[in-house]
């Protein structure tokens, strides 16, 4: 019995997975998922542990309809290209608030950035700067730029520029080659030249690339880092053309191409064009390995 019993558990969990998962793509992609009204009230309250207390961090009242389209923006604003398959396509608050904390400890994520999160999605007003700016002071501590943590700059950047109505301002899913922003250029730059460093020294892995040592003074004050990379770099594609020539070509012709039409480096980037640059980084990074036939290959176009 207890068996049985067991087993139908399992199944109801599985449903409501099943359930949460469909009203999420719904959401998403904008489609209608139940028979729910869409004018029906709906109602989100906030709490928050103090002492011996629970306090009310915020009461929202909306309907079933506004609450779906302002999940599905939240999730259409997040979505970017996966690092890998078993990567949540709908990562939760707390999953994407772990990723701002020192050591992402739950202990360490900031009360006031976690209240203002949760309602910026619930009613589809700008995320809060201090969102963008904790994620930047993350990767430029711990030296990683994840999955996550690029959702989270592409959502930010891609509702400002939406409710701001820029619309010359755009960012992807994925590397957009035919960017001309500075910012977005500089960190496809970076990502190029570690490449090549990496491969300079294969079949050694290196416990340190230049990621570790440059990349948080090259986000934010590019004039005075890039001159130093790009000479360095000329060694690693030296070393690299001694025994794949077309290679230590193309990634001649790459730096070339991600520097055609930027006049200058920058002497400083502000908090927005550092988080462009960061996806910059990203994008080009998860360019360079594309699945094929079920395999990962770099890509070398």
């Amino acid at each position: 019995v207890e068996k049985d019993e067991d087993d139908n558990k399992d199944s109801d969990d599985k449903a409501v997975l099943k359930d949460v998962r469909d009203f999420l793509e719904a959401a998403r992609d904008g489609k209608k998922y139940s028979d729910i009204s869409p004018d029906a009230k709906f109602f989100i309250l906030g709490l928050s542990p103090n002492a011996a207390r629970v306090s009310v961090r915020f009461w929202h009242i909306s309907t079933v309809g506004d609450f779906k389209e302002n999940i599905g923006q939240h999730f259409k604003d997040l979505q970017i290209n996966r690092q890998f398959d078993n990567e949540p396509e709908f990562p939760s608050i707390w999953r994407l608030l772990r990723e701002t904390a020192v050591l992402k400890k739950t202990d360490n994520i900031s009360p006031l950035l976690s209240g203002a999160l949760t309602r910026s999605i619930m009613t589809g007003e700008l995320y809060p700067i201090s969102l963008l700016s904790a994620v930047i002071n993350r990767i430029r501590a711990d030296h990683s730029i994840n999955y996550l943590r690029a959702a989270m700059i592409k959502a930010y950047l891609t509702r400002k520029f939406r409710i701001n109505k820029n619309t010359a301002m755009e960012v992807g899913m994925s590397l957009d080659k035919d960017s001309t922003n500075t910012a977005y250029r500089m960190g496809r730059l970076f990502a190029v030249l570690e490449k090549a460093q990496e491969d300079a020294h294969k079949p050694n892995k290196l416990n340190r690339t230049i990621k570790d040592s440059y990349y948080s003074s090259a986000s934010a004050a590019p004039g005075v880092v890039f001159p130093h990379l790009l000479k360095l770099a000329q060694n690693h594609i030296q070393k690299i053309r001694k025994e794949k020539v077309e290679y230590g070509i193309s990634v001649d012709k790459r730096i070339g191409e991600i520097l055609q039409g930027v006049k200058v480096f920058p002497a400083h980037l502000p908090l927005e064009d550092q988080g462009l640059f960061s996806l910059g980084y990203y994008h080009q990074r998860s360019d360079f390995y594309k699945k094929t036939d079920s395999k990962e290959e770099l890509s070398n176009e």
